[in-house]
């Protein structure tokens, strides 16, 4: 695949719950083959350039399985805006509330399509993965609700 498709692919299956640019898909692909993990193909139409995984690749990636996750970490750009709401105005936060809700109702929309087509695919793990942005998106809501108005 190349890196476009590869960024396609992880979109459609872990951007409701892992966030990804196409600058970082880019940046690593050399990288993974400099360690021998990809391959590369044979250029395509437009330079365009495809990758294959190697044993090697696969061994690693069945290593970073058995490794401990580590820590969440939260960026919430609407929580840090609301962390100075005394600063903004009564309609800054109300637009700032409105947008906010308007794209998690969407996006819980979306993640819960999702979850019928994993589950309608026989993908029990990728549903239960996207169970947790179903969740996430549920809770932006109801504290969107919660949340001092100006």
């Amino acid at each position: 695949m190349t890196g476009g498709q590869l960024m396609a692919a992880a979109e459609r299956r872990l951007a409701p719950y892992w966030s990804m640019t196409r600058s970082q898909v880019y940046r690593e692909l050399p990288a993974l083959a400099d360690m021998g993990y990809v391959r590369l193909g044979k250029p395509g139409p437009r330079s365009s350039q495809p990758y294959a995984i190697t044993a090697a690749g696969k061994r690693a990636f069945s290593r970073w399985l058995t490794e401990a996750p580590g820590r969440d970490a939260v960026r919430n750009p609407i929580a840090l805006r609301v962390a100075f709401g005394q600063q903004h105005s009564g309609n800054q936060l109300s637009s700032l509330y409105a947008g906010a809700s308007d794209y998690h109702s969407e996006a819980l929309s979306h993640a819960r399509e999702q979850v019928k087509e994993a589950k309608k695919a026989g993908d029990g793990y990728g549903a239960a993965a996207l169970e947790f942005a179903v969740a996430y998106h549920k809770a932006a809501l109801t504290w969107l609700k919660a949340v001092p108005a100006g």
